[in-house]
């Protein structure tokens, strides 16, 4: 195996250190050239302005998911200035079902800087590349090496699971001196040469051949080497993140209709589904009743609740349905967008930026919160 260097780990940014016929890099690239993919959408016709939305939609994302989005996108939004100029609501109807928001939020963020600094043209320095909203080293890298062959590392998860086993690296790759020693390995064994490929390769091996589980180490170009197979510890590495038990929350969404349309609210462009258009939550089902009485509301139906998990916490959702009819209902059936000059009509405990009605046969391309679409979708149905 090869020599870690710590030395190596304290140097900032250095570029890939070894070449195309070191034995590690050569046995990785000779794999890639039989087994390598090479047919993804982004992989033809190479773009930066593709390959970064590639890179950021493949970020906790498998490809087979990513591949649907990235087409309509790319359709949508053929060139980074069409992406700048659009309405950030449309952006985020486009990634709807994708989850980790922030990410599209980041990349319409990132778009308007490349157009407004770089004249819509995506910068090919690296430093450049690394200020962008969204964008890490990994990620700088990636998009770099793989449409101009710059001499950059990668480390996504995919490269860490493979270094990790091959080098016998102890230790969680979230926990900062870990990573830092990852990055080391993953610069010795980059070649400045056929880096492209090489990267494609080692992000290929780790989804296709150095899986979590049941990894196909008979089929691995590296193996005969790979500290892990040699020891039949594949299991062990790379270290499982420390347990830790996620707290639930709870959440009443008020279901409400009006002639059939629905109310949703815009939370703000940031935090947990920033920029996505919601139901009216509240903290309890006596403050949303309290609500619906203001409202001379006095008939309700509570739906099945279920859990919706993230990251780091469960959300316990109780969805409630209600309608408004009457006088009341006609008032408000001149105004079905965007009415946030009558706040009065909807205080709710979220701090939102537009409230509108959502007609559910005639939608609004805009973001939705997947338990939201959902929800939606289960609204349609009993109509």
């Amino acid at each position: 195996m090869l020599k870690f260097s710590f030395f190596t780990a304290l140097l900032h940014y250095m570029t890939a250190q070894s070449c195309s016929i070191a034995p590690f890099a050569q046995a990785v690239l000779h794999w890639y050239d039989q087994f390598g993919r090479k047919h993804l959408p982004w992989q033809q016709n190479k773009t930066l302005y593709g390959v970064w939305l590639s890179e950021v939609m493949l970020q906790q994302t498998q490809v087979a998911t990513v591949i649907p989005y990235f087409e309509r996108f790319i359709k949508t939004f053929p060139n980074i200035t069409a992406l700048a100029n659009a309405p950030l609501d449309e952006v985020l109807h486009l990634w709807t079902g994708l989850g980790y928001y922030a990410r599209a939020r980041n990349l319409h963020k990132a778009a308007q800087q490349i157009r407004d600094e770089y004249q819509g043209q995506f910068p090919t320095q690296f430093e450049q590349v690394l200020a962008l909203s969204g964008i890490g080293r990994s990620t700088a890298g990636a998009i770099l090496s793989s449409v101009l062959n710059q001499p950059y590392a990668i480390l996504d998860g995919n490269v860490k699971r493979v270094l990790s086993r091959y080098f016998l690296v102890d230790g969680w790759t979230g926990d900062k001196k870990v990573e830092n020693k990852l990055w080391a390995l993953s610069e010795q064994v980059t070649p400045q040469d056929q880096v492209a490929d090489f990267n494609q390769a080692m992000m290929d091996i780790g989804a296709m051949v150095c899986t979590r589980s049941k990894p196909k180490c008979d089929l691995c170009p590296i193996s005969q080497k790979c500290g892990a197979n040699l020891t039949n510890c594949w299991m062990d590495y790379p270290h499982k993140k420390p347990k830790k038990t996620l707290p639930a929350r709870t959440s009443y969404f008020l279901i409400l209709s009006c002639q059939g349309k629905i109310a949703l609210e815009q939370r703000k462009h940031s935090g947990l589904w920033g920029g996505l258009y919601c139901f009216p939550q509240f903290p309890s089902k006596t403050e949303l009743l309290q609500y619906l009485a203001a409202q001379g509301i006095r008939q309700y139906q509570e739906w099945t609740a279920f859990r919706h998990t993230f990251s780091h916490f469960h959300l316990d959702i109780y969805p409630i349905y209600a309608e408004l009819h009457g006088k009341k209902c006609d008032e408000d059936r001149t105004d079905w967008k965007k009415i946030a000059e009558k706040p009065a009509k909807y205080q709710f405990t979220v701090s939102t930026t537009d409230k509108y009605w959502y007609d559910p046969d005639n939608p609004d391309q805009i973001g939705l919160a997947t338990p939201v679409k959902n929800l939606l979708i289960e609204f349609h149905k009993r109509k």
